[in-house]
């Protein structure tokens, strides 16, 4: 064979090869939204420009973008209606939203079978309440979130922290009063069984605690550094962990790039996690002036939430109930000293073992605007909880800009009916007034190309 046949065979060869592999690229999909009116973080929509997504990021913000239709091009006029980023809440546990309290012993306790559907189902409703991202503080998120990633659910991005690390008669610790501890010869923690949480007592257990939440892909640690109102055995006002098991767990985190953050709603308990190194509070109903001012100065970031003391299951019995309500009536001086101090406080809704709470999510929206104005309302659930995501460092599944309507951004994209910047409750009804969803360049609904 002659040289020159050779040469054509074996290209023709490679080319068989490379558009029959990995190697083939497949073509660009592009989007252009026009005739929007863009929320850009201030109290006034910006009009006039166009948005164009290139693959899973936003390429082009500019005034009449042009591009060439073909079959990989797609465009969608927004008849005027109102774009954000897509919703983050950072405060969500997505294995056990929907799972109902009255099912977590007896005959229905679930197991992490039944845990992982109910957060892959979870998932893909969240989705369509307009929740592109959550950071999951807690639970057995992990594989709804891998599958989300592969596509193979719907669902938003999940930044998750695993198992919260707690102390025996803690937060995360659901066992009857007579179970005595693994020190002593006691069972598996319950919530342990469903992967909410780690039970530890003492600096070198923490370490241990924090290492396996980071080596099976936390994106930031989560402390119970006080009571809670989920769990019977531990009063609000209880300090739990020392201040050299805080400083334990924040060491391997730091060592990781990563940071702590932490459930606590006293004024001591706060105090402490500030010293320790934590990074972002969790709740923190009950501060004081002093605890507002220290936060400010140490740059601690304030995740809290409001729908879920106002949407309590009976279920939970009185005395669960009345802490509840100490800390429900601690949010407006709250957000009151938040508000004068100017904290960095993030859109978050914490609806666990509440089905019915877990539906009316974007209920939070609503109940803020007591506090807040629309737009700040918009930037806690987008372009703030976006930064405090940044927080990740190289720990963030998901490395790159979100919560912007921005060039490189990534392209989780919302179209509101409506103006909430006029009316913040249209988004309370998010399968009547969104009307395009899109995460990372794809969409999941669209109600205007028909």
């Amino acid at each position: 064979m002659k040289r020159s046949s050779i040469k054509v065979v074996v290209s023709l060869f490679l080319v068989f090869i490379f558009s029959n592999s990995g190697f083939a690229q497949e073509p660009v999909k592009q989007i252009l939204i026009t005739n929007a009116k863009i929320f850009d973080g201030s109290d006034n929509l910006v009009e006039g420009k166009d948005v164009l997504i290139r693959g899973n990021k936003i390429a082009q913000i500019a005034e009449g973008i042009m591009i060439t239709m073909d079959e990989n091009s797609t465009v969608i006029d927004a008849g005027g209606r109102t774009l954000t980023p897509g919703f983050i809440d950072m405060h969500y546990h997505l294995s056990l939203a929907s799972v109902k309290i009255s099912d977590m012993a007896g005959s229905y306790a679930p197991d992490l079978d039944y845990i992982g559907i109910q957060a892959a189902l979870e998932a893909e409703r969240l989705l369509k309440r307009g929740f592109t991202s959550i950071r999951d503080v807690a639970g057995a998120s992990w594989g709804a979130k891998m599958a989300a990633d592969r596509g193979e659910i719907a669902g938003p991005r999940v930044w998750p922290s695993l198992r919260a690390i707690s102390q025996f008669g803690g937060h995360g610790d659901a066992n009857p009063r007579y179970m005595e501890p693994r020190e002593f010869g006691g069972p598996e923690n319950n919530l342990e069984r469903l992967g909410y949480s780690r039970v530890v007592n003492g600096r070198d257990e923490v370490l241990v605690a924090t290492r396996e939440n980071l080596k099976n892909g936390a994106s930031q640690i989560k402390m119970h550094l006080a009571g809670g109102v989920g769990t019977e055995f531990d009063p609000i006002d209880g300090r739990q962990f020392t201040l050299d098991e805080i400083k334990a767990a924040v060491e391997v985190a730091e060592g990781f790039g990563t940071y702590v953050m932490a459930h606590v709603y006293t004024v001591d308990g706060i105090k402490q996690a500030i010293k320790g190194g934590v990074k972002c509070i969790e709740h923190g109903n009950l501060i004081n002036e002093e605890i507002a001012k220290m936060m400010a100065e140490n740059d601690v970031w304030l995740s809290p939430e409001v729908v879920v003391y106002l949407t309590f299951s009976s279920d939970l019995g009185p005395v669960r109930l009345a802490k509840g309500a100490m800390v429900r009536d601690g949010l407006d001086n709250m957000f009151k000293l938040a508000k004068k101090y100017n904290l960095k406080i993030v859109f978050g809704t914490d609806v666990v073992v509440n089905p019915e709470a877990a539906a009316d999510q974007n209920r939070e929206f609503v109940e803020r605007a007591k506090w807040f104005t629309p737009a700040e309302i918009l930037n806690q659930a987008t372009s703030l909880a976006g930064e405090l995501l940044q927080l990740s460092g190289e720990r963030s599944p998901y490395p790159g800009k979100i919560g912007v309507i921005e060039e490189d951004a990534y392209a989780d994209i919302l179209l509101i009916d409506g103006n909430p910047l006029n009316d913040i409750s249209i988004l309370a009804d998010p399968h009547k007034n969104l009307a395009l969803i899109m995460k990372d360049g794809k969409i999941y609904k669209n109600t205007l190309n028909k």
